[in-house]
């Protein structure tokens, strides 16, 4: 059933997600990525294409999101994110579908995406979300499970599962290939090289040992 409800919420999202132009459009029907000759570091909008005479249907089909990926122990959630290596049909086509499982009490912490605005569809239990626009105003929501939610494009945001005791599941998706995501709490404490710890202790009014403990905690 589950998963059943997982085909149907992307085939929604896809939908959605045509509506929001973000990346280039494509100059061709399709360009199934070469996955051999797709890096990080060649990576643009888009990776080279393998010869259309080899493409074949498994191309654009995964089940990449359909079972729970390992939470995680910090803030208690994994994001599983389709990719031109477990989806080469989706390269240049200007989207990335994630699912997003929340332990209970648990928060997705505040990130935004440069790249991409996107919508989320909870599947199961119940979360609290919201964005904080360019003016710091808070726009918050309660979501049941169908209900459906959008992050507009680099907007800080945050995804918390109120219910202490079932885990929650949503399905996101994304107007970008590659939406790129910075999370708001490491950006300041776990960099690398580290932040000064004087541009720390200004910024948030803290001393040396908030800044040390922060840091400790967050792994940086």
């Amino acid at each position: 059933m589950e998963t059943s409800t997982i085909v149907f919420s992307m085939s929604v999202l896809v939908v959605l997600l045509g509506l929001v132009g973000s990346d280039p459009d494509p100059l061709q029907d399709y360009c199934v990525a070469d996955t051999k000759k797709g890096t990080r570091e060649n990576f643009y909008n888009g990776v080279p294409c393998i010869n259309p005479q080899n493409v074949d249907i498994s191309h654009f089909a995964t089940s990449t999101l359909s079972e729970a990926g390992k939470i995680g122990i910090v803030f208690g959630f994994n994001v599983t994110l389709t990719s031109i290596f477990n989806l080469p049909g989706m390269n240049t086509q200007g989207l990335t579908m994630a699912r997003i499982d929340i332990g209970p009490n648990s928060l997705v912490s505040p990130h935004s995406h440069p790249r991409a605005s996107e919508v989320a569809i909870l599947l199961k239990g119940s979360l609290l979300v919201g964005f904080i626009n360019t003016s710091n105003h808070l726009f918050t929501q309660k979501l049941r499970p169908g209900d459906s939610f959008v992050f507009p494009k680099g907007m800080i945001h945050f995804l918390y599962n109120t219910d202490s005791k079932v885990q929650a599941l949503a399905l996101s998706g994304l107007s970008s290939q590659n939406p790129g995501v910075q999370m708001a709490s490491p950006a300041a404490f776990a960099t690398s090289p580290t932040m000064p710890d004087e541009v720390s202790k200004k910024l948030f009014q803290i001393n040396d040992q908030d800044v040390t403990r922060i840091r400790t905690s967050l792994g940086g």
